[in-house]
């Protein structure tokens, strides 16, 4: 056999006895951190990772205050999207809230 080959084969044992030695540390090292984890109260935040971002649908804006207020019913508009029925066509300024 070559040399090459004599030390490709010792580069794959050592490679392979590498990896057993990492599997048989892992869980050492995995509990000694959970153990400061908790000991000191850290968050994923101390540790510099970052926060993942929250799925699914942005939360609610909160509504917009009423502009606009129907004195008959009491509906309220907040002057955006479509107009109710009982502003249609009419002067918007006599329904002001605030402008009596």
């Amino acid at each position: 056999m070559s040399q090459y080959a004599d030390l490709k084969a010792q580069i794959a044992k050592l490679q392979a006895q590498a990896e057993e030695a990492r599997r048989t540390e892992i869980d050492n090292v995995i509990a000694d951190i959970r153990q400061k984890i908790a000991e000191y109260g850290l968050t994923a935040q101390d540790l510099g990772f970052a926060v993942a971002a929250k799925r699914g649908r942005p939360p609610k804006k909160a509504p917009l205050p009423a502009k606009y207020q129907d004195p008959k019913s009491g509906n309220t508009w907040s002057g955006r999207g479509k107009p109710p029925k009982w502003i249609v066509g009419k002067n918007r300024e006599r329904f002001l809230i605030g402008a009596a």
